[in-house]
């Protein structure tokens, strides 16, 4: 048994399951200020159900993302020891900053997001609900900031040599900074946008099917199919400027993305196919000629860096990186089908009474996960053999103590620890849904409502002053 391949794949399980969560947390919170911000301007009470409907659904999604996100960083210590003493003094400081700039915001506020309803004013609930959404996406800043300088370091110079070197940290704002944290962070947050509308999208066009909570289900797809819509455009976009930076930056990994075995002119955009290292030429491939050269320069004529110029042993996988890359491209133009289909149903006001584009919707909550996911791997297998680009491979990152033995027991405890995680996600979050958000007619009055409630109330206490006068006259 190898303990790196091991290893590597103890890592990648243990982020996959993991990354199930944030995502969908960082979309939800969009959904929540969305729905709570439309319940202070209008006073409608139906928004404010969905808001503290979403929040419910978010708890438990953020609970049991913590839970899950705590191995990993153990395993940086066990399974990594190399890795991490060459990495610690920059990596560390994105950790931090992440743990007291998003995690304390997120998690402190997060309690009067769920339980401060009818206890704190509406205005004071909704700036919770802000920050609660802040932190999310400022956790998602420094992730993807140590991220990205492994994929692209900078800021740093090196101590010592051979194993025993470690990066130490000169530029703290060239690390943040680094050429490609924007790009990816800008990426990250649209595919979590989608992964959180179409979670809403999904539980909604359900309600609709089932004729449950149809008023409501019907405002909260049109708020989560106005997110969609936006972030798949922009997704589009962002997509194709960061697969310019990864030329500029990491030109073996978008020759593996693209199976672009050659430096040549005129390179094609292969649509689909299947690369074969062995004669390096992607078999039933299905293609655009200079189309890469294209999208990549600007101009069809000019050469795109293949991956002939590098030796074999700098090459990354070429099969897992080019399907996991055109497997997010393509779940990428889905998205903006289904979403443009459904915009035009809606303007025509019939979305509602298509139950087949509402199934396919229901379904439609897998594809931003396996997108999601597809794109990490893409990114993360695009960059070996190294685990910090250029300056430390794989191979030498990993704990020479730890036997491969402990590493496949681990794996497998793992495999039935999360197993049982997420089927305890999957109940809980599956009863909340089957109980459904409050009727907005029965809820609880807020603590200093905005000012519409507060005279629809009156109003109403008036009618039932006046009924009641009436009785007393009678």
């Amino acid at each position: 048994m190898d303990v790196v391949l091991l290893s590597r794949l103890q890592f990648a399980l243990t982020i996959m399951f993991h990354y199930l969560f944030p995502p969908l947390t960082i979309g939800l919170g969009v959904i929540m200020v969305i729905s709570e911000g439309w319940y202070l301007r209008t006073g409608d009470r139906r928004y404010e159900s969905l808001a503290k409907f979403w929040s419910k659904l978010f708890a438990v999604t953020f609970a049991v993302g913590v839970a899950s996100g705590i191995v990993m960083e153990f395993e940086f210590g066990t399974n990594w020891s190399t890795y991490s003493r060459f990495v610690g003094d920059v990596f560390g400081s994105a950790l931090a900053a992440e743990g007291i700039f998003a995690f304390f915001l997120e998690s402190g506020f997060l309690a009067v997001v769920v339980f401060g309803w009818g206890r704190v004013s509406p205005r004071l609930h909704f700036f919770a609900t802000i920050m609660v959404c802040l932190g999310t996406m400022f956790s998602a800043v420094w992730i993807v900031v140590a991220n990205s300088w492994q994929q692209t370091p900078m800021g740093h110079h090196l101590v010592g040599e051979g194993l025993g070197a470690r990066a130490e940290m000169a530029d703290f704002w060239a690390v943040v900074f680094n050429p490609s944290s924007l790009h990816r962070l800008v990426h990250v947050l649209l595919g979590a946008y989608l992964q959180g509308a179409f979670f809403v999208m999904s539980i909604s066009a359900w309600y609709v099917l089932k004729r449950r909570h149809v008023d409501l289900s019907r405002r909260g797809f049109d708020i989560a199919l106005g997110v969609a819509a936006a972030a798949s455009l922009a997704i589009l976009l962002s997509g194709h400027g960061q697969a310019q930076k990864v030329a500029e930056t990491q030109p073996a990994k978008l020759a593996a993305f693209e199976g672009h075995y050659r430096t040549s002119p005129r390179a094609p955009l292969y649509l689909a196919g299947v690369p074969n290292s062995e004669t390096e030429t992607v078999d039933y491939g299905v293609s655009v000629p200079g189309a890469l050269s294209l999208l990549v320069h600007g101009d069809a004529d000019a050469p795109v860096t293949g991956l002939d110029r590098f030796v074999p042993r700098d090459r990354p996988p070429v099969g897992l990186c080019f399907q996991s890359y055109h497997a997010m491209v393509a779940l990428g133009t889905l998205f903006i089908g289904l979403t443009a289909l459904a915009l035009w149903l809606r303007w025509r006001g019939s979305l509602y009474e298509r139950r087949w584009v509402l199934w396919i919707f229901v379904a439609a909550v897998v594809g931003p996960i396996f997108a999601n996911q597809a794109g990490w791997v893409a990114a993360e297998v695009g960059r070996q053999p190294w685990v910090v680009y250029g300056l430390l491979r794989t191979e030498d990152a990993v704990s020479r103590a730890v036997p491969a033995e402990q590493v496949l027991g681990s794996i497998i405890l793992f495999g039935i620890i999360y197993t049982g995680l997420f089927a305890l996600w999957v109940f809980v979050l599956h009863s909340k849904i089957a109980k459904g958000p409050d009727d907005p007619d029965r809820m609880p009055v807020s603590a200093g409502r905005p000012g519409q409630l507060v005279a629809a109330a009156s109003m109403r206490q008036a009618d039932g002053h006046s009924l009641s006068d009436s009785k007393d006259e009678e």
